[in-house]
C-alpha cells in the first residue's frame, strides 16, 4: 500500500534528506587515498547525531554501521572496513537518517584520486540516468516509466542495469511501497500521484547486470568483477511535478563538480 504524503510530511522528509546531503558533503572532503571507510563511518555517525538526527541504517535489519560503503565492484551494502582507499578507486556511499519520525536516504559515488576514463564515463551516465528517472516521476506517468528512462539511457551506452535491487517509497519507514525498479516498460506499474515520495537510485554496472551476494550476508558485487556506480535522490511529487528533496550541492561546494561534469 502506498502512503501518499501531505505537504507537511514532505517538508519533514526534506529535513531528513538534507541532513543526509550535508553528511555526504562533510564526508566528501575526507575521501582520498589512504583513508579507511570505517573512519568515514565514524565521522558520519557523529555528524548525524550532532545535528539531532539518528543514523537510519545502523541496526536496521541488523546492519552494523551508519554508512554503506561500496567500493569498485561492490554494488551496494558494503560494510565499512579499515582497509584504506586507493588511488583510482570509486566508492559509493549510501546514508540514511531519521528525524522527527521520517527517513531520508541518499547516495553518491565518489572518485578517489584519478580514476580510469571508462569508470569516469560510467559515473557520468549513471548520474544522467538518475536525472532522467527523476524527470519521469510526475503525475500521470507510471512507476515503470521511471525505470524505462534509467534503463534506456544506461543500456544505450552498453552498461548493465541491476535487476535485483530497486528504489522504493520513503516515509515513516525506510522502505515503503512502491518498489521503483531501474528497468521497465513505458506505461506499466502503478500510476504516479500527488504526494508520492520515492527514493530513485540507479545501480549501473560497467559490465553485466548480474550480481552476486557475498557470504557476509550484506555485500553485493558485480558477477564479472567490473565496477558499479550508484546515485540516489529522494523525490516528491508536488503540484504534479518531481521535486528533489535531497541535493548534491553540499558535495559540489566541498570538492567542486566531479571530473565527468
Amino acid at each position: 500500500m502506498i502512503h501518499y504524503k501531505s505537504n507537511e510530511e514532505i517538508s519533514i522528509i526534506r529535513e531528513s534528506a538534507l541532513l543526509v546531503s550535508k553528511t555526504l558533503g562533510m564526508l566528501s572532503s575526507e575521501i582520498k587515498p589512504g583513508v579507511a571507510p570505517l573512519h568515514l563511518d565514524k565521522l558520519a555517525e557523529a555528524f548525524i547525531r550532532d545535528h539531532n538526527g539518528v543514523p537510519g541504517f545502523l541496526g536496521m535489519y541488523g546492519f552494523p554501521n551508519t554508512l554503506c560503503t561500496s567500493i569498485n565492484e561492490q554494488v551496494v551494502h558494503g560494510i565499512p572496513t579499515k582497509k584504506p582507499l586507493q588511488d583510482g578507486d570509486i566508492i559509493s556511499i549510501d546514508c540514511g537518517v531519521v528525524m522527527n519520525g521520517f527517513y531520508g536516504d541518499h547516495a553518491f559515488t565518489f572518485e578517489v584520486g584519478e580514476v580510469a576514463e571508462d569508470v569516469r564515463q560510467l559515473l557520468k551516465i549513471t548520474h544522467e540516468s538518475l536525472e532522467l528517472g527523476i524527470a519521469a516521476c510526475k503525475e500521470g506517468n507510471r512507476i515503470e516509466d521511471i525505470g524505462y528512462a534509467v534503463q534506456t539511457h544506461a543500456e544505450t551506452h552498453g552498461y548493465g542495469v541491476v535487476r535485483e535491487l530497486v528504489g522504493h517509497g520513503l516515509g515513516k519507514s525506510m522502505h515503503e511501497d512502491p518498489q521503483v525498479p531501474n528497468y521497465g516498460r513505458r506505461g506499466r506499474g502503478k500510476k504516479i500521484k500527488e504526494g508520492l515520495v520515492v527514493a530513485i537510485e540507479p545501480m549501473i554496472n560497467l559490465g553485466t547486470h548480474r550480481v552476486k551476494h557475498l557470504p557476509d550476508g550484506w555485500n553485493i558485487v558485480t558477477a564479472d568483477g567490473k565496477p558499479s556506480a550508484h546515485f540516489e535522490h529522494d523525490v516528491a511529487v508536488v503540484n504534479g511535478k518531481p521535486e528533489v528533496l535531497s541535493t548534491f550541492d553540499f558535495i559540489y561546494e566541498a570538492i567542486g563538480k566531479p571530473s565527468y561534469m
